[in-house]
């Protein structure tokens, strides 16, 4: 693996821990996952999200940031590279489209503080998957307090997620469309994944759609 550290993006049910998982697996990586169904915020939110949305967006913060910072610093010896299945600045993303004005404000202010304090990843891999397949998946996985995610919700966070990863032109990002694979069910789609993860990549964005 030629990357030191790798974050795994994209919307609710891409698939991000599931690949970062494999990656991990294949070049002996360090694997990084976030604890998000610990959240005593989650469930509430998905009921009620004008009240919750500001807690939980703290909570989340304050948890990736503990996490990352704790898992960063500390180098192992046995693996070759650090790979996650979440990336910090996901906070600012789903912020921005959770919260009001004021209360962004705020939080954009300590995310700044605590970002500055970590290092970015030398290879951020976006999953792109439409809304549609992204409920078939969430609705396979099964999760309860999921299954009110409703479809304008996850519209929103892919277009948050476009918007911010256009304006990161220091970033290595390589955006991958995976609707018509399942790296899941076909150890060849994964291959397919894993050849593209293996490649060299101008700092900016990088779109490759992946057919079988």
């Amino acid at each position: 693996m030629k990357y030191n550290y790798i974050a795994v993006e994209g919307n609710i049910g891409a698939g991000k821990t599931s690949l970062a998982t494999r990656i991990a697996e294949k070049y002996n990586g360090k694997l990084i996952l976030e604890q998000f169904e610990e959240n005593p915020f989650l469930a509430k939110f998905y009921q009620d999200q004008e009240k919750y949305a500001f807690p939980l967006e703290l909570s989340f913060l304050a948890d990736r940031y503990q996490q990352l910072k704790l898992e960063l610093s500390q180098q192992d010896l046995f693996t070759d590279f650090t790979i996650s299945d979440y990336f910090l600045n996901k906070s600012l993303i789903f912020a921005r489209k959770t919260l009001h004005e004021d209360e962004y404000q705020l939080f954009m202010t300590l995310f700044n503080i605590m970002n500055a304090n970590l290092p970015r990843p030398d290879l951020l891999v976006h999953l792109y998957v439409r809304t549609s397949r992204l409920q078939y998946n969430i609705k396979n996985r099964g999760r309860d307090y999921e299954k009110q995610i409703a479809d304008e919700y996850l519209d929103k966070i892919q277009e948050s997620y476009f918007n911010y990863l256009k304006q990161q032109p220091g970033l290595r990002i390589l955006v991958i469309d995976t609707n018509a694979i399942d790296f899941v069910a076909y150890p060849s789609h994964l291959q397919m994944i894993m050849e593209c993860i293996e490649g060299d990549y101008p700092r900016g964005m990088t779109h490759i759609s992946l057919k079988p």
